[in-house]
C-alpha cells in the first residue's frame, strides 16, 4: 500500500552522447535545433510551459508531471523570462546529460591546453 497515490518520476534515458557519437557534434546542434523546434510555441518562437504540455508527447515526454514540466523549465530559463529560448534550450539539454557534460569538461580541457601549447611554443623565438 505504500505506493498507492505516488507517481513515480519518468526515467529519463540519456540518449545525448549516443547522439555526440553518431552525429557528431554539429550534427548533435542540429538535432537539439530540431527538438527545440518540434517544442516551441510557433507563435512566439520560445518554448513555453503551455507548449511544452502540448507538445511533450511528440518526445516521449507525455509521462512528464505537471511540477516536472514546470521544474524543465524553470532549470533552463536563464534569462527569467519563464520561456526556453534555442540557446537556453541546448544549455538545458546538455546540463540534463551528465556524461555529456563530463565529455565537454574533457574537450573544454584539451582544447585549452592545446591553446596555451600552442601559445607557449609561438612565444619562443630563437636569440639572434
Amino acid at each position: 500500500m505504500a505506493g498507492i497515490g505516488k507517481r513515480e518520476a519518468v526515467d529519463f534515458e540519456d540518449l545525448l552522447p549516443e547522439m555526440a557519437d553518431k552525429l557528431g557534434g554539429e550534427g548533435l546542434i542540429r538535432e537539439l535545433c530540431n527538438g527545440f523546434q518540434l517544442l516551441m510555441d510557433k507563435d512566439r518562437g520560445v518554448i513555453t510551459l503551455e507548449s511544452l504540455r502540448r507538445n511533450s508527447a511528440v518526445l516521449g515526454l507525455q509521462d512528464m508531471r505537471e511540477d516536472e514540466l514546470v521544474s524543465m523549465l524553470k532549470d533552463g530559463d536563464l534569462d527569467g523570462d519563464e520561456a526556453l529560448n534555442q540557446m537556453e534550450f541546448c544549455v538545458l539539454m546538455f546540463r540534463l546529460s551528465p556524461e555529456l557534460m563530463e565529455e565537454s569538461w574533457v574537450w573544454l580541457e584539451q582544447g585549452l591546453q592545446e591553446e596555451l601549447n600552442s601559445n607557449s611554443n609561438n612565444n619562443k623565438r630563437p636569440l639572434s
